[in-house]
């Protein structure tokens, strides 16, 4: 545990990290970024969601939305990542023993499981259920699980400031 203490500091220590902590705006700037990620990769991950349970969207089939949703998601994923990453080097110490924060990255491996198992069970029988088919309850159980968890990933990140003591 003192390994990984001394290390936390140390990436505290860094010029980036003295950066986003330190700078008038280098915190507030990578949030707003951060932020809107986000915002973009659970809208995506929404709107497939919303037609994997049945709810909206049922006019598209599942392989159209995918291709066109899952290039925007992955993009904005990435962006929330190392913005996410940056903000972490600025109070790495805190965040590594915020319960909020912790929660919130246990949250976000269970949604990378539940799309690993949709992607390499469910999604290999889409072709039975693409279009004018009502998917199957495994299907409408991903997308229910993975709207509810990214609805609480933000949640917790949101409440990962409520933690930050000093």
């Amino acid at each position: 545990m003192k390994a990984l203490t001394e290390l936390l500091h140390w990436v505290e220590t860094t010029p980036l990290a003295i950066f986003v902590s330190q700078s008038t705006y280098g915190f507030a700037a990578i949030d707003m970024f951060h932020v809107a990620a986000v915002a973009v990769v659970f809208g995506m991950i929404a709107i497939l969601d919303l037609r994997l349970t049945g709810m909206a969207f049922l006019d598209f089939s599942v392989t159209d939305l995918s291709r066109q949703i899952l290039p925007w998601t992955w993009a904005a994923f990435v962006i929330a990542a190392i913005t996410g990453v940056l903000m972490f080097t600025g109070q790495a110490v805190k965040y590594a023993m915020n319960f909020a924060f912790l929660v919130k990255l246990a949250l976000m491996a269970i949604a990378g499981v539940n799309v690993l198992a949709f992607h390499f069970i469910t999604y290999q029988g889409v072709a039975r259920w693409d279009h004018g088919v009502p998917a199957p309850w495994s299907a409408k159980l991903a997308g229910t699980l993975s709207l509810m968890i990214w609805i609480a990933v933000a949640a917790y990140g949101r409440f990962t400031a409520y933690y930050m003591f000093p």
